[in-house]
């Protein structure tokens, strides 16, 4: 109201002084929180007059605590380190599985066995015949297989050999095959040789074994005899070891006899030279 006597304006009290160190006085009293810590209740109060920073807003972080398995894996030994397997053997040469109880040997077949006593092993894989001969009888069962009448193989379609090191006494295993253009079937003769062991050639039986062999002799050093003009066929005539042998270098030409492929052919290039003069 206008007539109501004003009351004079009071001069707010200057505020009480703060000791050095002392929190500030808040307006509205609080409980302190629980992970304040007062200077006199810290470690080494009176110290520092330093201020305290200022409070956390929850309780520290628990540290962890490692687990039991981690700590018996690192109190436990350590194991020892796995020994390496051993090197596998190198095969030595295809198994030549016998047929089948419930397939028939053809009758060619039993009748090469009734004339030639020796020839005993008998393959069959993937629906193919193997004859397995001694070499010795090699000559007879050709001729035999290409003029009876019920085998008739009149064609030598294929002259090829694998190369098993390991086998000592019997290292090459060469094979024929052959194709019958009267009855339409494929058979295949193998004989296992060693490195130097004389192979007759089937090239008076056969005539495309001319090449086949020439081919064979070329890449593994089969020693075909009777051959009528055994020489290589794909490499030069002055190449050195047999490209197709498991134990040939990859490095290049000449490695077998000298270290060194330009000695090669500086050799080759002399005998050149000479053959000039």
């Amino acid at each position: 109201m206008a007539d109501d006597p004003q009351t004079p304006p009071v001069d707010p009290a200057p505020p009480a002084p703060v000791a050095a160190g002392d929190k500030p006085a808040s307006s509205v009293p609080a409980e302190p929180l629980k992970a304040d810590v007062s200077r006199t209740d810290a470690p080494g109060a009176g110290v520092s007059a330093a201020p305290v920073a200022a409070p956390r807003e929850g309780p520290p972080a628990p540290t962890p605590k490692p687990a039991a398995s981690a700590v018996g894996a690192a109190l436990a030994p350590k194991a020892a380190a796995p020994h390496a397997p051993p090197a596998a053997a190198p095969p030595s040469g295809p198994t030549d599985p016998p047929p089948p109880a419930d397939v028939a040997v053809p009758a060619f077949i039993t009748a090469l066995q009734r004339v030639l006593a020796g020839v005993t092993q008998v393959s069959y894989y993937l629906g193919d015949w193997t004859i397995i001969v001694p070499v010795a009888l090699l000559p007879a069962a050709a001729r035999h297989l290409r003029d009876a009448p019920d085998a008739a193989f009149d064609f030598c379609s294929d002259v090829t050999a694998t190369d098993w090191p390991v086998r000592k006494d019997a290292r090459f295993d060469v094979i024929y095959c052959l194709y019958s253009t009267r009855h339409r079937r494929r058979v295949r003769i193998k004989v296992k040789v060693g490195e130097q062991e004389p192979v007759p050639s089937m090239t008076g039986v056969w005539p495309a074994a001319n090449w086949l062999e020439r081919e064979v002799w070329d890449m593994f050093g089969v020693n075909f005899t009777g051959h009528p003009d055994r020489r290589r066929i794909l490499m030069p005539d002055d190449w050195q070891g047999f490209p197709q042998r498991k134990d040939y270098p990859l490095e290049g030409p000449g490695e077998l006899l000298m270290e060194n492929p330009l000695d090669w052919l500086k050799l080759r290039q002399a005998r050149e030279e000479a053959d000039i003069e």
